[in-house]
């Protein structure tokens, strides 16, 4: 069975790809550039997502995709879409796409093409299965080390809770439903056992640092133009505030616990990945 992977080069990619090489799976690595995947040990295969009269030539021989979604807001729907549908021309057997938790129901301003993705798989007639992917706990902890700094960390999620999880984690579950059996055509909430707020994240780089690091909610103008005072390109800071508003209004937090589940051990604890991040 010959496993493919879109987005191999990415720090999700990378993940899929060396565990399921340590499983002995025959795997193709999908790169919009392949001497970026050199390393990775695997066969690669030159895969664009803006290229897509070269696709179902990239997919042939391929039983199971991972589609690693689109890091292009405003262009993810195209791109999943012509992933599809080459997929299906090429004969895939199954689909496994990498979503959005809680998209059915989210205000994030990135869920309306997570589940336009989703719809548009489902019509496409090829086995699927859909991973909605917690908030990645790095999104948050990879900003530790400049809250310390900084003396706070700095946001607008309220008291609200989320339940995230490592990429360590989400890796694991995509390659156990990758070759395992009977997940096609399960959509699956992928989240982290315990849920904290900023307040706690915050708590804990003071722990591990012995500084006093509080955390600080700002208004959402407020907090971008901090972000854009610390050279964050205005439009992206304006994104990373707004996510932080759906997240106070519980749009990262689930209590599903399948994700534990199918990795077959608790999934990883915040601080951990924080103190990591600091380390």
């Amino acid at each position: 069975m010959k496993i493919a992977v879109t987005g191999a080069t990415g720090q999700l990619g990378r993940l899929v790809v060396e565990k399921l090489k340590q499983a002995d799976a025959t795997v193709i690595a999908l790169a919009r550039n392949p001497q970026q995947a050199n390393d990775l040990g695997v066969e690669v295969r030159a895969f664009d997502y803006d290229q897509p009269a070269h696709m179902e030539e990239a997919l042939a021989g391929v039983d199971r995709l991972l589609l690693i979604s689109s890091n292009e807001i405003g262009k993810r729907l195209q791109h999943h879409e012509s992933v599809i549908h080459a997929a299906k021309k090429a004969g895939v057997s199954q689909l496994v796409f990498t979503s959005l938790v809680n998209v059915d129901h989210s205000t994030l301003n990135l869920a309306g093409e997570y589940l336009a993705s989703e719809k548009s798989l489902k019509a496409a007639g090829i086995p699927y299965t859909i991973l909605r992917n917690a908030w990645y706990t790095e999104n948050y902890a990879a900003s530790a080390t400049n809250a310390v700094a900084a003396g706070a960390f700095i946001g607008s999620a309220g008291d609200g809770k989320i339940s995230s999880a490592s990429r360590e984690d989400l890796a694991e579950a995509a390659v156990a439903v990758l070759l395992g059996a009977d997940h096609e055509g399960k959509v699956y909430e992928l989240a982290g056992d315990q849920a904290y707020t900023l307040a706690d994240l915050a708590a804990a780089i003071s722990e591990f640092t012995g500084k006093d690091v509080p955390y600080r909610n700002l208004p959402e103008a407020a907090y971008k133009s901090a972000l854009v005072s610390h050279h964050v390109p205005e439009d992206f800071a304006g994104l990373i505030a707004s996510w932080d508003v759906s997240a106070s209004k519980g749009d990262l937090y689930s209590e599903d616990k399948t994700l534990s589940k199918l990795i077959g051990r608790p999934t990883t604890a915040m601080k951990d990945t924080v103190k990591a991040a600091l380390s």
